[in-house]
């Protein structure tokens, strides 16, 4: 008890009257508090709270930090009688009574005590602890206020991103692996259950959002994967909190199996990313599921990630950490400009009830750093668990250490090889509205999604023509706000439309039906009206995106793709005698020679035995070259 000296005891004096000096440790900080052994409780109280300024019920002081062993007035008894010797610590916690006046100090406090009727402090754990529900990581943004609260205001902080790769331009000694200093060599790096996180709930607008997503899985018992966009905003149950609306979800190439996933190369990605941005969207996380189907009586799900398994796989973990480095978030208090990010995990998996539940996931910025280095492994055998890689001639690798208790429950430090992953998870709440909201309306007979040609679901004019023909409804805002179709009429290989539909786009986000009246008027617009009809003049769609009319010796030739003969815009038509074939592109006409078709069989009386040739696929109504097995379009089978 450094600093604290009893008094000196005289000759004859009492000892039961000398002073002695109790600590106070408060939330504000500790206090001294001048004392003698036979003082009364109630006496020494009230000097606690002239101390600390409180009225005489605005606070609670205990022997244990643990607030046990509580000291009232009620007791009369010394301190003595109590125990409470010179040195000794107590430990002070507010209380707000009723009828408190400005002196009196409120609960859950940190960096001092305020005011009843002050602001929280809301990086404050007992304040959060005592939320409903208990809150048990504090938001980023509160973390920054906890950096930035003192009296420097965050002068000197800053947030250093972990690197494990050495630092380059040492010129002391030969490069890795032949020489390595102190100054180039990374820190190792022990691994902390991260006490922020940077998004603190995700909502889903709708259910019908997550129904779309999972009727794949229920139709083909595989996998599925997509990506979440949608748009952050504030949390209002978490201080200083950060929610991810999910709107709408994308569902990108991939082979799904029963127990697999593999993505593959999206040659759309990008132009996915500038509509969803152009609707006032971001891409805020990634969603996949983990069903597997336990009785199909009665509907139910095998429950097989808990406590007793795993949350999230060490592969899982890796792929979280993968998206995460690829969005980062911006933080101006980085020398890099960028900390951790607010890109989400969602699983689709099977809860204590057996029905599908929706389960949040972020990884912590340590394991972001070291999936971004490239040093963190998946077990083959033990989805739950990572491994670090060691250093080798070609990298060297910090070491990793995490904190465990032993079987006498001492702490202990242990090497990262193995790594439980649960110490680079972070787990978010995963809701639905009691009220749905709805960016994109829901149609009774929606538009296909993209990518699902294994399902017999292709975005195509044929299914385009469907949809318009299902939705009759007189606000055209309505029937063209669906996030595949607009998606499908900027992507479509016959007539993408990215460089005329902007308009249409901000009136989508903007929900103005004028704005889309407008577009509808477009030339654009009733090109592709011509397309959906079932039946027309002369105008038929080819292979390649040919717009084909060509009016022979007083024949006419039409080349179908598949059963319906797809009607042209006059103004592409050709007349008699023309030797001219336009090919349809947003950008208008371009003249092609017709005898370079031959091929095709639109010049002279053999076309009709070549259209008779060819076969139309069952699955995407492609028509396709005779001698073939599969389709040239979407690769299925003939038969």
């Amino acid at each position: 008890m450094g600093g604290l000296r009893g008094a000196q005891a005289l000759p004859g004096a009492d000892p039961g009257v000398l002073p002695q000096i109790i600590r106070v440790q408060s939330p504000e900080g500790v206090k001294r508090i001048t004392a003698t052994k036979r003082e009364m409780v109630a006496t020494f109280l009230k000097k606690v709270a002239k101390e600390f300024g409180f009225r005489n019920n605005g606070f609670s002081v205990y022997i244990n930090r643990n607030r046990t062993g509580e000291i009232t007035a009620a007791q009369n008894k010394s301190l003595n009688l109590l125990k409470i010797k010179h040195g000794d610590m107590l430990f002070l916690y507010p209380s707000s009574p009723a009828g408190s006046s400005s002196e009196t100090m409120d609960t859950s406090v940190s960096q001092s005590l305020r005011p009843v009727g002050a602001p929280q402090v809301p990086f404050d754990e007992d304040y959060l602890n005592h939320l409903e529900p208990p809150v048990k990581h504090m938001s980023f943004h509160a973390y920054i206020r906890k950096l930035t609260g003192g009296a420097d205001k965050g002068k000197f902080v800053a947030l250093e991103n972990i690197s494990c790769k050495i630092k380059s331009g040492c010129e002391g000694h030969p490069p890795w692996p032949e020489g390595i200093c102190t100054k180039c060599q990374p820190s190792a790096i022990t691994l902390n259950r991260q006490k922020y996180r940077h998004v603190d709930n995700i909502m889903f607008e709708n259910h019908t959002i997550a129904d779309r997503f999972l009727d794949f899985w229920r139709k083909t018992g595989n996998q599925h994967l997509g990506y979440l966009y949608g748009r952050y905003t504030e949390h209002k149950d978490i201080p200083l909190g950060i929610r991810a609306e999910v709107a709408a979800i994308y569902e990108p190439p991939q082979i799904g199996t029963q127990n697999s996933l593999e993505i593959l190369e999206d040659p759309k990605a990008e132009v996915v990313d500038e509509i969803a941005a152009k609707l006032g969207l971001r891409k805020v996380g990634w969603i996949f599921t983990d069903l597997v189907s336990e009785d199909t009586r009665k509907g139910t799900v095998r429950y097989s990630r808990n406590k007793d398994t795993y949350y999230l796989s060490a592969e899982e973990c890796i792929t979280a950490g993968n998206f995460q480095n690829q969005h980062p978030n911006i933080c101006r208090l980085s020398p890099d400009g960028h900390f951790g990010s607010k890109f989400v995990t969602v699983v689709a998996t099977g809860g204590p009830d057996n029905q599908v539940h929706f389960e949040g996931y972020q990884v912590s910025n340590q394991c972001m750093a070291l999936v971004r280095d490239e040093c963190l492994l998946p077990c083959r055998d033990a989805p739950e668990l990572g491994y670090t890689k060691e250093s080798s001639s070609e990298q060297y690798v910090p070491d990793v250490f995490y904190k465990d208790i032993d079987k006498f429950g001492n702490e202990i430090t242990q090497l990262a090889r193995p790594l439980p992953v649960e110490y680079l998870i972070i787990d978010i709440t995963t809701t639905f509205p009691k009220d749905p909201v709805y960016t994109f309306p829901i149609s009774q007979s929606p538009f296909p999604i993209e990518n699902r040609d294994v399902l017999g679901e292709t975005q195509d004019f044929h299914s385009l023509a469907t949809y318009l023909s299902q939705n009759t409804s007189s606000i055209f805002l309505d029937i063209i706000s669906d996030f595949h179709l607009l998606l499908f009429l900027v992507t479509n290989e016959v007539m993408p439309l990215q460089d005329s539909i902007s308009l249409l786009l901000e009136a989508v986000r903007t929900k103005n039906e004028d704005l889309a009246q407008t577009w509808k008027k477009s030339e654009q617009w009733a090109t592709i009206e011509q397309l959906c009809s079932k039946k027309g003049g002369g105008g038929v769609l080819c292979p390649l995106g040919l717009v084909l009319s060509s009016h022979l010796g007083g024949r006419e030739w039409d080349w179908a793709l598949g059963t319906s003969t797809l009607a042209l815009p006059p103004v592409l038509a050709l007349g008699q005698g023309q030797h001219l074939l336009h090919w349809l592109c947003p950008t208008g006409t371009v003249g092609v020679p017709l005898s370079g078709l031959q091929e095709y069989g639109a010049v002279g009386g053999s076309a009709h035995a070549a259209a008779a040739a060819m076969w139309g696929c069952q699955h995407c109504t492609f028509m396709n070259q005779p001698g073939t097995d599969h389709c040239e379009m979407c690769s299925l089978p003939r038969t």
